[in-house]
C-alpha cells in the first residue's frame, strides 16, 4: 500500500492535525498553497475533507483510483473525496446506521462536482445486480436533468445551483444500493423572469432552443434564436462560449429516456417551458378606461394551446383580478447515505431576498456543524471526566434566532408586513425591523449605523453580520417575493388545464381552501427545519469546498479570498478541537465489536 504514496503526495501535511503551527492561520494557508501548487487539491482536518477547486481536469477520478480507495483504512492513502465516500459506506455497513455527507462552500467552489464524484464512486464500487443497475443509472442521470432545470450561469459560475438538493441513496442489509429519492429546496424562481447583466436564465430554456428537434420546436411555436425571448436576453449573454447548449441537450434527452419519461410527459413538460417563453413576450396596453388589455397576438394562442386552456379564459385571467372578502414509501431494514449539495454563502454587489434566504440556510448548516462537532465533542470529553481546556468558538445561534425566532425574528416581521391591512411597503418593513430588532448586535441600517457606517448602507438597506462576514441586503422586492401570490383567477384557469403536470400543481381542493397560503420565507424556514431533522438523525461526514480565485482560473491562489473562506467555514476552530481531542472516537460497544 505504501507504494501508493509518492514524494509529491507528501508535500506539506496531508492532515492539518499534523501541522506544527496549528494555531496559525498563515501556516494553514501556506500548507493549502503548497499542496494546491502540486495539484493536490484535497487535505484532511481529521476526517473532514477540505477541497480546493482546481478549475482543470486532473485525471484523479479514474476507475482504478476508485478501486484503490475501496475498503482501505481512511488514513492509509492520500486524501480524496473517494475516501470520504468509502468511509461513510464502511461505517454504514459495519454499524448499520445512517449517514449523511454535507458538502458546503460558496458558489463556484465545486460542491456539485463533489456530489457527482461521490455518486459515481458508489455506482462503480458497490455490489451490483441487473435490476439495481437501473436504479443506479437513474440516480446518476437525475443529475443532468436537475441541473438543466435548477442551475444557471451566474457571474460566479457557469453551472451555479440555484436550489438546494438532498439525495438519499438507500442500501439493503448487504450494502447493495436499492434506490433513492431526492428532495429539493427553494429554487430561485425570480430568475425565470429577470436576470442581472452577465447572467442567464436556467439552462433548460437555452438547451431546448439550441438542441431541440425541428418538429418539437415547431410544435411549441419556438424559434432557435434566444434573443427573440425577453426572459432569455435580459442579461445580454444568451450565447456563452464556455457552455455548449446543443451538447447538453443531448445529455438531458438521453437522461429523460433512462429516467423513464414518456413522450407524453415530455410534451407536457416542454409545453410549460415554451409557454413561459411566450408569456415573457406578451405586452400589456392601456385601454380608454385606463385598464390593462393585451393586444391580440399569436403569443396568447400559443400559450393557450400549450397549457391546454381556452384562449378567452386565459386573456380574462391575465387582465382581471377577482377580489374576495376575507408520501413516503416504507422500506424494510434499510440504511441510507444522504448527500446534501446546497448553495453556499453568497455576497454580491446587490443582495436581495434570494441571498437573504440562501445565507440564512448557510447560517443554519453552520449551526448544525457547531452543535455536532465543536460543541458535542467538548461536552463528551467533559462528561467522560477528561482533562480539557475549552476551545473558544463563535456560536452563531444568535444570528439564526435573529432571522427565524417566532414573532420576533426577521421572517416573522416580514410575514406580518405582508398580511397587515393598510399600505405596507418595503420601506415600512425596514422601519418595522428598526423598531423590533434595531438593538440586535448583528443588525444595522443606515439610520442605526451612526456617521461612520452610514456611507456604506443605502436608505432601503439593512445589514446582517453573519458568521461569514457582513452582508447588506436591499429590501426592494422583499414583500412581493415573500408573498409570491398567484391570483385566484389564474389558478382557476390552470386547474382546468389539459396539461397533466399543471393539473397536478394546481389542485381544485386548494382553491376551496380559503386560508392564505404560507409565505415563501415561512415555507423556506419550514423546509429547512425538516431538512435539519433528516440530518440530525444521521452520522455526519463533512466536505468543505474552497474557491481559490474569483476568475475560475487554474493555478491561481488568491490568499485574501481563501483566508476569508477559512474563517467563515470555521476551519481553524475545527482544527483546534480535532488537535486537542482524541484521534479515535467510536462508541465503546462498536469498538468492542
Amino acid at each position: 500500500m505504501e507504494g501508493a504514496l509518492t514524494a509529491r503526495d507528501k508535500v506539506g501535511v496531508q492532515d492539518f492535525v499534523l501541522l506544527d503551527a496549528y494555531t496559525s492561520e498563515s501556516a494553514f494557508v501556506d500548507n493549502l498553497r503548497k499542496r494546491f501548487n502540486e495539484n493536490l487539491i484535497y487535505t484532511y482536518i481529521g476526517t473532514l475533507l477540505v477541497s480546493v477547486n482546481p478549475y482543470q481536469e486532473l485525471g484523479i477520478y479514474t476507475v482504478s483510483q476508485m478501486e484503490l480507495y475501496q475498503g482501505v483504512n481512511f488514513f492509509e492513502l492520500p486524501p480524496h473525496v473517494y475516501a470520504i465516500a468509502d468511509n461513510a459506506y464502511r461505517m454504514m455497513c459495519s454499524e448499520l446506521n445512517n449517514h449523511f455527507i454535507l458538502i458546503s462552500g460558496e458558489s463556484g467552489a465545486g460542491k456539485t462536482e463533489a456530489s457527482k464524484k461521490i455518486l459515481q464512486y458508489f455506482a462503480v464500487t458497490c455490489p451490483m445486480t441487473q435490476s439495481l443497475q437501473i436504479a443506479r443509472d437513474r440516480l446518476l442521470l437525475s443529475n443532468p436533468v436537475l441541473e438543466a432545470f435548477g442551475n444557471a450561469r451566474t457571474l460566479r459560475n457557469d453551472n451555479s445551483s440555484r436550489f438546494g438538493k438532498y439525495m438519499d441513496i438507500q442500501f439493503d442489509f448487504q450494502g447493495i444500493p436499492v434506490g433513492g429519492h431526492i428532495i429539493s429546496y427553494l429554487i430561485e424562481k425570480s430568475r425565470v423572469v429577470y436576470q442581472n447583466q452577465g447572467e442567464r436564465n436556467f439552462h433548460i430554456f437555452y438547451q431546448l432552443l439550441a438542441g431541440g428537434e425541428e418538429e418539437r420546436l415547431a410544435f411549441l411555436g419556438l424559434e432557435r434564436d434566444p434573443q427573440l425571448y425577453k426572459y432569455l436576453s435580459q442579461g445580454h449573454c444568451a450565447k456563452e462560449s464556455s457552455i455548449n447548449d446543443k451538447n447538453d441537450w443531448k445529455t438531458v434527452s438521453n437522461a429523460f429516456s433512462v429516467i423513464d419519461f414518456t413522450e407524453a410527459d415530455l410534451e407536457n413538460l416542454f409545453g410549460i417551458i415554451a409557454s413561459v417563453l411566450h408569456l415573457g413576450n406578451i405586452g400589456f396596453e392601456e385601454d380608454d378606461q385606463g385598464c390593462a388589455t393585451i393586444p391580440d397576438t399569436h403569443e396568447i394562442k400559443w400559450i393557450a394551446k400549450l397549457l391546454g386552456v381556452h384562449p378567452a379564459d386565459l386573456l380574462e385571467a391575465l387582465t382581471h383580478r377577482k377580489i374576495e372578502a376575507k408520501t413516503e414509501e416504507d422500506f424494510t431494514r434499510k440504511t441510507v447515505i444522504g448527500l446534501l449539495d446546497i448553495y453556499g454563502f453568497e455576497v454580491f454587489d446587490k443582495n436581495g431576498f434570494e441571498q437573504f434566504c440562501i445565507n440564512y440556510c448557510n447560517e443554519k448548516l453552520q449551526q448544525l456543524l457547531i452543535e455536532r462537532t465543536l460543541k458535542a465533542e467538548q461536552a463528551e470529553y467533559e462528561m467522560e471526566g477528561i482533562e480539557w481546556e475549552p476551545i473558544k468558538y463563535f456560536n452563531n445561534k444568535i444570528i439564526c434566532d435573529l432571522v427565524e425566532e417566532r414573532h420576533k425574528g426577521i421572517i416573522s416581521i416580514l410575514d406580518e408586513e405582508c398580511i397587515r391591512p393598510g399600505p405596507a411597503t418595503d420601506l415600512s418593513f425596514l422601519e418595522k425591523l428598526e423598531e423590533k430588532v434595531g438593538k440586535h448586535a448583528h443588525f444595522e441600517t443606515r439610520k442605526l449605523a451612526g456617521p461612520k457606517g452610514r456611507k456604506k448602507i443605502g436608505w432601503m438597506e439593512f445589514r446582517l453580520l453573519h458568521y461569514a462576514g457582513e452582508v447588506t441586503y436591499c429590501t426592494k422586492g422583499f414583500l412581493e417575493k415573500n408573498n409570491d401570490l398567484l391570483y385566484r383567477h389564474l389558478k382557476e384557469v390552470l386547474c382546468k388545464s389539459k396539461n397533466v403536470i399543471l393539473r397536478e400543481c394546481f389542485l381544485r381542493a386548494e382553491l376551496e381552501n380559503r386560508r392564505r397560503p404560507p409565505t415563501v420565507g415561512t415555507q423556506f424556514k419550514n423546509s429547512l427545519s425538516s431538512l435539519l431533522e433528516i440530518l440530525i438523525s444521521k452520522e455526519p461526514s463533512y466536505i468543505r469546498c474552497i474557491k481559490p480565485n474569483d476568475r475560475k482560473e487554474p493555478s491561481k491562489f488568491d490568499d485574501f479570498l481563501i483566508r476569508h473562506q477559512i474563517k467563515y467555514l470555521g476551519l481553524m476552530e475545527h482544527l483546534r478541537v480535532r488537535r486537542a481531542g482524541f484521534a479515535y472516537r467510536r462508541k465503546y460497544e462498536h469498538f468492542l465489536q
